[in-house]
């Protein structure tokens, strides 16, 4: 699974640029970013280099921070390839919550990020038809105290 960070943040002019600034500031790589708003406060989820040591940087900054465990599958960057995906998962009776995505630079395929109701259910769906799920690994530094 994939530690995705959570931040509440209330939405007011400069917040978001606070956040990524005390980010920057303490050295942390984000490496996909999404924000969803309603009209008092917004969520942004975050996957970054270093989560473990992002959660520490945030929290001293004042921020109010949660990690929830995500999946993160390599999707054909081609049309369909997000179809296929999902359908495999409806299959199984899998329902994503939400899910974000973002190109690998060199093009060949999509990394799609997905909450879904039962994770490591979903991580057996999508390897028994050969899809290949991302290992915190491949995203991040894994802190091995964490292991």
């Amino acid at each position: 699974m994939i530690k995705q960070l959570s931040v509440f943040l209330e939405n007011n002019p400069g917040r978001l640029a606070e956040l990524t600034r005390a980010l920057g500031d303490g050295g942390i790589n984000m490496r996909a970013l999404m924000v969803a708003d309603t009209a008092e406060y917004g969520v942004v989820r975050i996957l970054c280099d270093t989560p473990d040591r992002a959660v520490k940087v945030l929290e001293k900054a004042g921020f109010g921070v949660s990690v929830t465990e995500v999946i993160a599958v390599e999707v054909p960057d081609r049309p369909g390839g997000l179809a296929g995906i999902l359908e495999a998962l409806d299959g199984d009776g899998i329902n994503v919550e939400y899910a974000y995505c973002f190109v690998e630079p060199s093009g060949g395929s999509a990394v799609d990020i997905f909450r879904v109701e039962d994770a490591l259910r979903a991580q057996t769906a999508l390897e028994s038809i050969g899809v290949r799920v991302a290992r915190a690994a491949d995203l991040y530094e894994v802190d091995a105290s964490t292991l």
